[in-house]
């Protein structure tokens, strides 16, 4: 940009601008400000030494100046995850999420026996540890008292497997400490599908408990998808089962996870 050019966009005088770059002038803050962003640089970079840095890391830079402050932590923790040292560990293990009937027990399964690896589904494992199913948890010790136990027998998972093919409940995502737990550990898959295949699918199973005394069923799960996204979407990759065969389905993870390491 010329001199007359960055005169106009910041509104300082070309005189003043000279002087500036002589070393010269005495200038405020707020000018300083507004030749800053004339140029289209952080105060910071106005006042730091050039050097040669490749164009990507100015990108970067540049992009997480503008970004959100409630977006920082989903950028961080995705880059630690990726680019961390203990990103190659992190890989072995892969974990499946999603609400029930998207898929995660069948493609896990498969894709377990694939990778000559453990298939664990984690509420299997919280049933063990508290030594009673999943409905009397819940009846006895609630919501939270669930959520502690799933907790515990994620970390018990991790500890005793650093390869596996993990299928987790839709509802870990509402537990930060637990879902961040998991992200950081495990190559994790958001299996995804249409609430009415969602809803078809748990009831082809033989379970008819989400349609019970429940004309708005469909509704409460529209709404617990649409309410959970955001969550979900932190995942590594997102896969959707809709309109598929489970071979199908199975053939595209393969090819989305393949494609992944190359």
């Amino acid at each position: 940009m010329t001199r007359k050019i960055v005169s106009h966009e910041a509104d300082v005088s070309e005189r003043h601008l000279a002087q500036l770059e002589t070393g010269e002038g005495n200038i405020s803050i707020v000018l300083l400000r507004r030749i800053a962003m004339a140029l289209n640089v952080s105060l910071v970079e106005l006042f730091t030494p050039e050097m040669e840095e490749p164009r990507e890391k100015q990108l970067i830079r540049r992009y997480l100046e503008h970004l959100p402050a409630h977006r920082l932590e989903e950028v961080a923790g995705r880059l630690m995850r990726d680019f961390g040292d203990q990103e190659e560990a992190r890989r072995m293990r892969i974990a499946l999420i999603g609400l029930r009937g998207a898929g995660k027990s069948t493609l896990g399964l498969r894709l377990a026996k694939e990778m000559g690896v453990p298939f664990v589904e984690l509420d299997r494992d919280v049933e063990k540890d508290a030594g009673m199913p999943l409905d009397e948890i819940f009846s006895l010790y609630g919501q939270s008292g669930y959520r502690r136990i799933e907790k515990r027998a994620l970390e018990r998972v991790l500890q005793e497997h650093d390869r596996a093919v993990i299928s987790v409940g839709g509802g870990v995502v509402s537990e930060k400490d637990t879902y961040d737990h998991l992200l950081s550990n495990c190559y994790t898959i958001w299996v995804k599908a249409g609430p009415e295949e969602h809803m078809s699918r748990v009831m082809a199973q033989g379970d008819f408990r989400a349609m019970a005394d429940n004309d708005e069923a469909m509704e409460d799960l529209r709404r617990i998808l649409e309410a959970r996204e955001p969550l979900y979407r932190k995942a590594d990759l997102h896969f959707d089962t809709s309109r598929e065969s489970a071979e199908e389905s199975f053939m595209k993870l393969k090819q989305a996870l393949e494609s992944r390491r190359d």
